[in-house]
């Protein structure tokens, strides 16, 4: 029996895909639980057209990311914070620290994971963050730490 598939299922095939099942596994289990639904001309259309609002969808969201991305490329944002002997920071600036001033400074909601910094900024000066806002999409942007009180 053919099937296509409405939603995941593990180890078996994925939603959207058409594939041929054992009978009785789809009338008695995939069917009955709305896992699937048996391949007719009617649901190829109803995929179809499914498939082409989830892709107008995908390029749609894609858009604003590439504008986003327009909008914070190199951008600076600067950070103000204790430091002690050797530009030591007393603290730490990190990535929650960054997406905090990003949001204040530009009005720029970013997600804090989004920000690609190998580790919490712990001396004072000036350093490039990527941030992955999508597949191919990683503006970078300038961070500088300076000391709090100065300039």
């Amino acid at each position: 029996m053919k099937v296509v598939f409405l939603e995941d299922v593990p180890k078996v095939a994925k939603a959207g895909e058409i594939k041929e099942v054992a009978d009785g596994y789809g009338r008695n289990f995939l069917i009955p639980k709305k896992l699937a639904v048996p391949a007719t001309p009617g649901v190829f259309n109803q995929l179809e057209a499914r498939r082409r609002t989830q892709a107008k969808k995908q390029a749609q969201i894609e858009a604003e990311l590439i504008e986003l991305a327009k909008k914070l490329a190199g951008k600076e944002v600067i950070l103000k914070a204790k430091a002690g002997a050797k530009d030591r920071l007393y603290g730490r600036v990190t990535s929650a620290d960054i997406a905090a001033e990003l949001k204040r400074a530009f009005g720029v909601a970013v997600d804090k994971r989004k920000l690609e910094l190998a580790e919490p900024i712990r001396q004072l000066g000036s350093y490039e963050v990527s941030i992955r806002l999508g597949k191919d999409i990683t503006p970078k942007i300038t961070v500088t730490v300076t000391e709090e009180g100065a300039g």
